[in-house]
């Protein structure tokens, strides 16, 4: 079965308090749920349209595994804390197996 990823790209990062306070909820519910922070900020290099900010890649056993942890209410109450203090880019996508 192939696993799955979180990758989320930060366009903008507007308020790093509510980033601070999303990080420390988001952390225990995704490893809760299985995940596992592969990339988490560090340096980053663009190219073509891409954006030199933030980037998070999250790793799970299987693509059913990374949308409930999306789902789950320990992660609803971290994007909660996040609310508006960032735009960015989150997909959730399937690997190869």
């Amino acid at each position: 079965m192939p696993k799955a990823y979180w990758v989320s790209v930060y366009r903008t990062i507007s308020d790093p308090e509510k980033l601070a306070a999303y990080s420390e909820l988001a952390a225990p519910a995704v490893k809760a749920a299985g995940g596992r922070t592969l990339v988490r900020g560090g340096r980053v290099v663009a190219h073509d349209d891409g954006i030199a900010e933030r980037t998070v890649l999250v790793e799970f056993d299987s693509f059913e595994q990374a949308v409930a942890a999306r789902e789950s209410a320990a992660y609803q109450e971290a994007l909660a804390a996040l609310s508006d203090g960032v735009e960015r880019d989150f997909r959730i996508v399937e690997g190869i197996d």
